[in-house]
């Protein structure tokens, strides 16, 4: 028996990944995993043992720790928004993991090779039960080089940060202007593209869509487009 179908989503931040994704789990009745989620989570774990953005190579044993004792679970909630909600070690910590301080750590955490292992066989486990779409960084190139079908979506840093500002107005975190917002994700762009383990990049056989100028229904569009033109069967009904 093959594996279960598999849709690998990788990019950088704002492009629109995770929005995307979750329509598109919806639209084919897929399980969505965001595994930038799980290394922000462990980014959060670090931060509470007292760790910050300026710990050291002499501390990524205790981090590599965290992230292996750590249980992480995704459950889909009726009443909450989002609706895919994260709990580590029993405690649901979604709402303290998008935040732009969050998203350097998570950044900074991720590069630790030990970290990367821990959750490596935790993602593809989750992608293996069921039908699934996947978010990340190196879902195409690392984690599924085998997925069914892969994207990697792309958008420009300034529409990027306009999208992350709307974001976090929406969940009334604490104000940052666009100028140092575009310095944190330059920066994030600048580290996930040139870690030394599992960079930021395209697949080879990723289909690239630049979100740019485009609405998220039409990216969606989009996706499933391509996704129902190589496998007419599939069975979407929208």
């Amino acid at each position: 028996m093959g594996n279960p179908f598999v849709v690998a989503v990788d990019g950088p931040a704002g492009t629109g990944k995770s929005s995307v994704t979750k329509k598109i789990a919806d639209l084919f009745h897929l399980v969505h995993v965001n595994t930038g989620s799980l290394y922000r989570a462990v980014a959060y774990l670090a931060t509470e043992a007292g760790f910050n953005l300026d710990f050291e190579e002499a501390d990524h044993a205790a981090i590599t720790r965290i992230a292996e004792k750590a249980q992480f679970e995704f459950r889909r909630m009726k009443d909450k928004n989002p609706k895919n909600r994260l709990f580590v070690n029993g405690k649901d910590v979604t709402s303290q993991l998008r935040t732009p301080d969050m998203s350097m750590m998570a950044s900074k955490v991720s590069a630790i090779p030990g970290v990367r292992s821990a959750l490596k066989g935790l993602q593809r486990g989750l992608g293996l039960q069921a039908p699934s779409i996947l978010e990340g960084r190196d879902i195409g190139t690392v984690i599924f080089p085998d997925a069914s079908i892969k994207f990697f979506l792309t958008a420009s840093i300034d529409e990027r940060v306009k999208r992350r500002l709307a974001e976090l107005e929406a969940q009334d975190s604490e104000p940052i202007s666009f100028e140092e917002l575009r310095e944190q994700i330059r920066l994030r762009d600048e580290g996930d593209t040139n870690r030394a383990v599992a960079p930021l990049r395209k697949a080879a056989d990723a289909i690239e869509i630049d979100t740019t100028a485009h609405t998220l229904d039409e990216v969606v569009k989009m996706i499933s487009h391509r996704i129902l033109e190589r496998f007419p069967a599939f069975g979407v009904k929208a």
